[in-house]
């Protein structure tokens, strides 16, 4: 075996290593993952700003505060993508959360699980930090609640360990982000009369409907089939699970009858 081929496996060990001691080692995950969803979204702001440059004439003309959002809009996309995958694969095809294994659901959790929301909470700061920086142009109160009711839920169900199930189910509306981040992007590039304007509030009322409303009502209903379990957790955690879901979903009502109008807006200009 040549030298080269064994120093590349010498190399892959010895990252492997570190991968499992370290980064993902029960002490280290918060850490590591925090960090790791922050430096993820300084990595997507800047190739949202380094391929837009290149690929979209317009955006050397939008305004500063108009590429400072369309760069943060890229970064949203990318955690909303990670974040949707993870949450999916958690909840439905992982096994951490099924019925079939021992010991109460709400006291479940794992290194990748922890690890994932420590993305997540790495991206919540960042994104917090962004719209605080520059408020109101990225967005008005309503963000700030959502960000600081998320950043808390998040936060805590890593730390503690608990309610991980119901924090993923409500990560998952994150599947709605990168279409309502297209609408904006259309928007701004004047495609607002175009058919991919009018699929794009097609695909978004539905994926809304689906993400933030019909699931959200499997979530009351898990948190109805587990309460006696949810009666066991911390005071904290008891009160994140049972008021953070369904004060968003107040809110995700509130967004999607502005969806519904919006549609009918574009709906009847195409007509």
């Amino acid at each position: 075996m040549d030298l080269p081929l064994m120093a590349a496996k010498a190399y892959k060990y010895k990252a492997e290593l570190l991968v499992k001691d370290y980064l993902l080692a029960d002490l280290y995950v918060p850490y590591a993952s925090v960090l790791g969803g922050i430096l993820m979204c300084k990595l997507s702001y800047d190739f949202t700003r380094f391929i837009s440059s290149f690929y979209f004439k317009g955006y050397g003309s939008l305004t500063k505060m108009q590429k400072v959002e369309w760069n943060n809009r890229g970064m949203s996309t990318v955690h909303a993508i990670f974040i949707t995958l993870m949450s999916a694969y958690l909840v439905f095809f992982s096994g951490l959360f099924s019925d079939q294994q021992d010991g109460p659901v709400t006291f479940r959790s794992s290194s990748l699980s922890n690890f994932t929301l420590g993305v997540s909470v790495g991206y919540f700061i960042a994104d917090l930090a962004m719209i605080l920086w520059f408020y109101p142009s990225l967005g008005g109160m309503e963000y700030l609640v959502h960000h600081v009711l998320s950043l808390t839920a998040v936060t805590y169900t890593m730390l503690s360990g608990e309610g991980q199930l119901y924090t993923y189910m409500s990560l998952i509306s994150e599947t709605t982000t990168p279409g309502i981040n297209l609408r904006w992007f259309l928007d701004v590039a004047g495609m607002k009369r175009s058919k991919r304007y009018v699929v794009n509030g097609v695909a978004m009322f539905l994926t809304w409907l689906v993400a933030r409303i019909i699931l959200f009502m499997y979530l009351f209903y898990q948190i109805f089939l587990h309460y006696d379990q949810i009666k066991q957790m911390e005071t904290f955690g008891y009160l994140l699970v049972c008021v953070v879901p369904a004060i968003l979903f107040v809110m995700n009502m509130i967004w999607f009858s502005k969806i519904l109008r919006g549609l009918k807006k574009t709906l009847a200009k195409r007509h």
